[in-house]
């Protein structure tokens, strides 16, 4: 009998950027709305399919759309409302702000320089998304 192998790869087309902070997630919106520019509000929590025993976490997750430059920005927590992580590789993060069709590399070093800026953020950094384990979690 014949075995037919199916590869896949992820179409990861976005930026990353992990971030470190004790603020709560509308606090942090807040700030980075203020500081950048950006109009991130909340809509319907980001649910994926956990290992056993919690079968399913919901995380909070923030959207602005920029339809001029077809760019949207995702805050997403990493810490789920009941538990778990999205992310489990990245436990020092505590949120995370994904950018699709984003393509300016000074655009995006002064978005971060802006969201570094918040004095209550205490590390922020772009990711490769390649690089980590759990990068299924960040495809909705």
């Amino acid at each position: 009998m014949n075995k037919v192998t199916l590869k896949y790869e992820l179409d990861l087309d976005f930026v990353l950027i992990a971030i470190t902070s004790p603020l709560r997630d509308y606090r942090l919106c807040y700030f980075i709305n203020k500081a950048t520019g950006l109009n991130l509000h909340k809509t319907s929590d980001y649910e994926i399919g956990m290992p056993l025993p919690l079968g399913s976490a919901s995380f909070s997750r923030y959207v602005d759309v920029d339809e001029a430059n077809e760019t949207e920005y995702y805050l997403l927590a990493n810490r789920g409302v009941e538990g778990g992580m999205l992310v489990p590789e990245m436990r020092h993060s505590d949120y995370f702000l994904l950018i699709r069709n984003f393509i300016d590399e000074e655009d995006l070093n002064e978005l971060l320089n802006c969201i570094l800026a918040i004095t209550e953020v205490v590390a922020a950094s772009e990711i490769s998304p390649q690089k980590l384990k759990s990068k299924e979690n960040l495809i909705f």
